[in-house]
C-alpha cells in the first residue's frame, strides 16, 4: 500500500488543453499541448485516449486533471511531460477528470 507521504509526492494540477492531434501510425495516441500557466509555457503530453475521442478537436479548451511531476518519457518519438487522468468503468465507459471553467489552469488538486 502507498503511504500518505507517497501520495503527497504526486502533483496533480488542472491544465487547459490548447491543441490535440493524432500521432501518425497509431490508433490510440494523441499529442496534447496543455497549459498549466507555467512560465516555461505549455507542455506536451502524449495520451492513449484517441479511441475514446475520435474527434480530438473536441478536447481543445477543456480543463482536466493531470499528473505533472512524472519523469519525461519519449513515446513514439514525442517527449511526454505529464499524464492526463481519466476513468474507465468495468462496463467500458470513459470519462476524463474535468473541472468547470472557473478553476484556473495550474490549480493544484488535493
Amino acid at each position: 500500500m502507498a503511504t500518505y507521504e507517497d501520495f503527497k509526492k504526486i502533483k496533480i494540477k488542472i491544465g487547459k488543453i490548447l491543441s490535440a492531434e493524432k500521432i501518425p501510425e497509431t490508433d490510440k495516441l494523441l499529442k496534447l499541448s496543455v497549459s498549466f500557466a507555467e512560465e516555461s509555457g505549455p507542455r506536451t503530453i502524449v495520451s492513449g485516449i484517441a479511441l475514446y475521442h475520435p474527434n480530438e478537436q473536441l478536447l481543445v479548451g477543456r480543463k482536466c486533471a493531470f499528473v505533472t511531476n512524472l519523469e519525461p518519457r519519449v513515446i513514439r518519438g514525442v517527449e511526454s511531460n505529464g499524464m492526463i487522468l481519466a476513468v474507465i468503468s468495468e462496463d467500458g465507459k470513459f470519462s476524463l477528470l474535468e473541472t468547470d471553467n472557473e478553476i484556473s489552469q495550474g490549480s493544484r488538486v488535493g
